[in-house]
């Protein structure tokens, strides 16, 4: 089986250079203008995707006071100031489009996941709240389009549910593994949690979405099969919300796009010489060498051999001691490469 997916023509898989999503998500605080400069700067930096939230408050929650761990105020009161408008979202979308990137969204309602339905977008990404909200998750998946998703605050049986629904609708997805704490210390981002995924969803796409700090564990996740990074994503870090103190900015951005190409490309192989290490193995080894002059007839000892660069010679040092003992077949000069015509059969 093929693990890939595709969105709007991007394959994305461990074969394919890794997908870097920059999550604006709601980094924008309800403002279109902010929300352009982060796309800008997306763009700027080389990413091919962008993220948003997608928020109906009304149908996503009801009123309450509830305070999230990395913020001062409500839940309520955060995502009613940042939430985007239906035009607001299309806007964006044909902006970030127009600049042939990927536009995704996380819906976190029915309606916000119509809204995105009726704007025809190529995946959907779910979040980590949702990942035990199989009535959305089924809603969702029916829409056939590919899912992402993300599963913080979630264990294995609770992602295997989600998976079998959205098997059901034979709808592709990936996984993202995730953990819920922001910022997340390093000792508790878990790459150990791969192994897991690998071994219970078998032939699945899978990634990571990091809230830790820099780009350090995005970077060692490639090396476990990661093929999606997604990491929290802002134009200044002087802005105010509660997303920005864990988001990377624009060059930070740029380097965990490099650093994650050039990690990918550096996997696989195995420990054989390479025909392009030609050159440097013509300077760099060593060759079986005289360092006196060598009568023809006289035997070839420590004394009058030893090994020397560079490495055109025809015996290398690692056959020195094949050489040790024998006899000259000629007279010999010093510092000649010895060659094997040299030796007395």
């Amino acid at each position: 089986m093929k693990n890939e997916i595709v969105i709007k023509n991007r394959k994305i898989g461990s074969a394919c250079k890794p997908f870097v999503i920059a999550e604006i998500g709601i980094n924008h605080e309800g403002s279109m203008e902010k929300a352009i400069k982060m796309v800008d700067a997306a763009y700027k930096a080389g990413c091919e995707c962008v993220k948003f939230q997608a928020h109906i408050i009304e149908d996503e929650m009801i009123p309450n006071k509830v305070i999230p761990g990395n913020a001062k105020e409500t839940i309520w009161d955060i995502i009613n100031r940042c939430k985007l408008t239906e035009e607001e979202d299309i806007r964006i979308k044909k902006y970030v489009e127009s600049k042939g990137m990927i536009y995704l969204s996380t819906p976190f309602s029915r309606a916000a996941a119509d809204r995105l339905h009726r704007m025809n977008v190529d995946a959907y990404k779910i979040g980590s709240g949702e990942c035990n909200n199989y009535p959305l998750i089924d809603h969702i998946a029916k829409f056939g389009k590919p899912i992402i998703l993300s599963t913080g605050m979630n264990d294995i049986p609770a992602i295997k549910k989600a998976v079998d629904i959205i098997r059901k609708h034979k709808t592709p997805f990936a996984i993202l593994h995730c953990t819920s704490m922001y910022p997340t210390p390093y000792n508790k981002v878990r790459l150990g949690a791969f192994s897991d995924i690998k071994e219970n969803f078998p032939h699945t796409v899978f990634g990571l979405s990091d809230h830790s700090l820099g780009n350090y564990t995005s970077f060692a996740s490639i090396v476990f099969g990661a093929a999606i990074i997604e990491k929290h994503f802002t134009s200044s870090k002087r802005w105010k919300g509660p997303d920005i103190p864990i988001s990377i900015d624009q060059k930070e951005l740029k380097d965990l796009i490099i650093g994650c190409n050039a990690i990918h490309q550096a996997l696989g192989g195995s420990k054989t010489i390479l025909k392009e290490e030609k050159p440097t193995i013509n300077f760099a080894y060593a060759c079986v060498v005289s360092i006196k002059n060598i009568n023809k007839g006289e035997l070839f000892t420590n004394d009058n051999i030893w090994v020397k660069r560079p490495g055109t010679g025809e015996i290398k040092a690692v056959d020195y001691e094949k050489v040790l003992g024998k006899k000259a077949n000629s007279n010999i000069k010093i510092d000649t490469q010895i060659k094997w015509d040299d030796i007395k059969k």
